[in-house]
């Protein structure tokens, strides 16, 4: 039985004739979540703004107005309440008691009798607490994580290859990235700890797949030393454009599926990795390539350089005449 191809073989698709079309879409989307990200902010989680963050999951649905007036009767504070998926399933986060630990625990005790109380058949889940303090660490570093995963990235391409290809990689990590903040800023889904880690798993795809492409590239600068830049990076696009599309597609099944039937405390997890995994192709393609014809990447960038050795050169000159 033949093997299933999901890419021919010889496969001569132009890439870079749509390159001005497809950078012109990437820098729109970048400056639109960029724009999103200053306007609409994130809905951080308890990870990074501290508070308690009690889930339950009611019998029927429950009007959300009601809910947060029985909340404000109690003195927790000035509470969050977001639907998770379901009409049913309700997250409710409230600021931490001023006080010791006694007091958020008191606090959080009060919230389940009163949930209890008024809303029967409920089932309140496990209550998580963060201090501020712990909060803001946990932000800084996360933030510090991304900075140094994409600097320590950008260093090792430009040691591997060329500058040229440091800057493209560079750029397509914070393509992926900015992206990606501006879908959580969009859709206000739950920021934590938990997006920081797909953050990283997206930078660390995208940027196996763009190293794939890069090095074809380098191959493929040695071996056709004549031919045009967009005619060699559209061939060695198309030399990976198998391998890409199979990687990708096994991880997008998988994902999809997790975000379908998996549980929901990984969805907001899910739905940026699937995310990732679409424009860390993407970028790889028509960004990691396409911005090496602007930074004027030359055929001859890795043929080596002669050099002429002292000898070499007394050799061309010949014997010294004697007179």
């Amino acid at each position: 039985m033949r093997p299933l191809k999901l890419v021919p073989d010889n496969t001569n698709f132009p890439f870079l004739r749509y390159r001005f079309w497809a950078m012109a879409f990437s820098l729109a989307l970048i400056l639109g979540s960029l724009t999103l990200c200053f306007i609409n902010g994130f809905n951080l989680g308890i990870d990074f703004v501290g508070g308690q963050n009690v889930r339950v999951t009611f019998a029927q649905p429950v009007q959300l107005d009601q809910l947060r007036s029985k909340l404000d009767a109690l003195g927790v504070g000035e509470a969050t309440i977001q639907q998770y998926g379901k009409p049913t399933e309700i997250g409710i986060r409230a600021p931490l008691p001023e006080g010791d630990a006694a007091a958020a625990d008191r606090a959080a005790a009060a919230m389940r009798a009163m949930i209890e109380k008024n809303y029967p058949g409920a089932h309140v889940g496990g209550v998580e607490s963060v201090s501020g303090k712990v909060s803001n660490e946990l932000f800084r570093t996360g933030m510090i994580s991304l900075i140094l995963a994409m600097l320590g990235i950008t260093l090792y391409i430009w040691v591997r290859f060329e500058w040229h290809f440091a800057v493209g990689a560079l750029f397509a990590l914070f393509h992926d990235v900015v992206l990606t903040l501006g879908f959580f800023a969009v859709t206000q889904l739950e920021f934590d700890l938990n997006i920081v880690a797909a953050i990283l798993t997206i930078i660390g795809y995208s940027l196996n797949d763009t190293i794939v492409v890069y090095d074809r590239i380098r191959e493929n600068l040695r071996k056709y030393r004549k031919m045009a830049i967009p005619e060699l990076l559209d061939l060695s696009v198309n030399e990976t454009l198998s391998r890409t599309v199979v990687t990708s597609l096994s991880l997008g099944i998988v994902l999809t599926i997790l975000l379908v039937l998996g549980p929901d405390v990984i969805f907001g997890f899910t739905a940026a990795m699937l995310l990732g995994i679409v424009i860390g192709t993407f970028s790889s393609i028509y960004v990691a390539a396409a911005i090496l014809l602007w930074l004027r990447l030359k055929p001859d960038s890795f043929v080596p350089k002669e050099v002429t050795s002292p000898i070499a050169g007394a050799e061309r000159m010949g014997p010294r005449d004697e007179g």
